[in-house]
């Protein structure tokens, strides 16, 4: 049954979502800085291995809360292939595209109770993110400074930095079963973006290979699968407001499930530059094939589903 919140004026969703996200955030991280706390206080293994899964559970009861005022609030048409078999005890190396912040909540709701706990390689400058930084700090997402090519080139240590701190996040998502997220462009879809790039895809950006060829190569053995999710939104990427306001009509999903490219499982990324040729075309042909299928998603808005079918309980085609 569709809920009576879904005809509201968009505008008005809008704030209640808002509401409703801070409300979540702010009940989900009290008692998660309060672990955290005693996990900085005691910070050895055995230690770490009871107290990580408290605080994904708190995590998992925050995205559950969001999944909660989407329903009540979207009248949005979800249309999803048919998940993989997967396993909340198993890991798992997560690579999509990226558009909006509203891929993040999309990806959530979707591979919640599924696998586990997504995190994610962030910004550095978004540990200063009042609240939700100090809750991805907690929960051992890893903070990455971004070097372009250029600085790189210049400074070729900061190649051996980067390395470095991937290692030390991976060293972290080894201790409980995780779910490690990537997006391989590095920064949100748009048509300037592409233009500036001059990227030979219609619908995403060239991909960046560091974050996921170094996650490969420092657990790549540890991943039980690749999940390759592609999403497309109709008529329009959305902003984060017009998500939260319940303006997108359509959301359109494929995912994947891949097995783990063993050939690149333990490369020295940074000093193998063969490796790191070959690392690239296999990216460059998985993001061929997924501009392909963004192409195909677009292109292919379905009628059939109900639109009783909102963002709680996505419709699986």
């Amino acid at each position: 049954m569709r809920s009576p919140l879904i005809y509201l004026p968009a505008p008005v969703r809008g704030g209640i979502a808002l509401l409703a996200l801070a409300a979540n955030t702010v009940l989900c991280s009290l008692p998660l800085f309060a672990f955290a706390v005693l996990k900085l206080v005691l910070p050895f293994t055995p230690v770490r291995r009871r107290i990580d899964p408290v605080l994904h559970r708190i995590a998992n009861a925050w995205v559950a809360g969001n999944s909660l005022w989407m329903r009540l609030l979207h009248p949005t048409r979800w249309e999803v292939d048919k998940l993989p078999a997967t396993r909340g005890t198993d890991w798992y190396l997560v690579n999509c595209n990226h558009q909006s912040w509203a891929d993040i909540f999309v990806l959530q709701h979707l591979l919640h109770g599924r696998v586990p706990m997504l995190k994610f390689f962030l910004k550095q400058e978004l540990i200063y993110v009042p609240v939700i930084g100090l809750a991805w700090w907690a929960l051992d997402f890893p903070f990455m400074k971004r070097h372009g090519k250029e600085a790189l080139r210049r400074n070729p240590q900061r190649r051996a930095d980067d390395k470095e701190a991937t290692l030390r996040a991976c060293r972290k998502f080894a201790v409980v079963p995780t779910s490690v997220m990537n997006f391989a462009e590095g920064t949100r879809f748009t048509a300037e973006k592409r233009s500036q790039q001059n990227s030979p895809y219609r619908h995403l950006l060239k991909p960046k290979a560091g974050a996921l060829a170094l996650t490969l190569g420092a657990m790549g053995d540890r991943f039980d699968a690749l999940l390759d999710v592609t999403i497309a939104y109709s008529p329009t990427i959305p902003s984060f407001w017009d998500f939260a306001c319940g303006r997108v009509e359509r959301v359109a999903v494929h995912l994947e499930a891949l097995p783990v490219p063993t050939e690149f499982v333990g490369l020295d990324y940074a000093g193998d530059s063969q490796g790191r040729k070959r690392f690239g075309r296999w990216l460059d042909a998985l993001w061929a094939k997924k501009d392909a299928r963004m192409q195909q998603l677009l292109g292919t808005a379905r009628t059939e589903t109900a639109p009783e079918e909102l963002a709680g309980e996505p419709a699986e085609v």
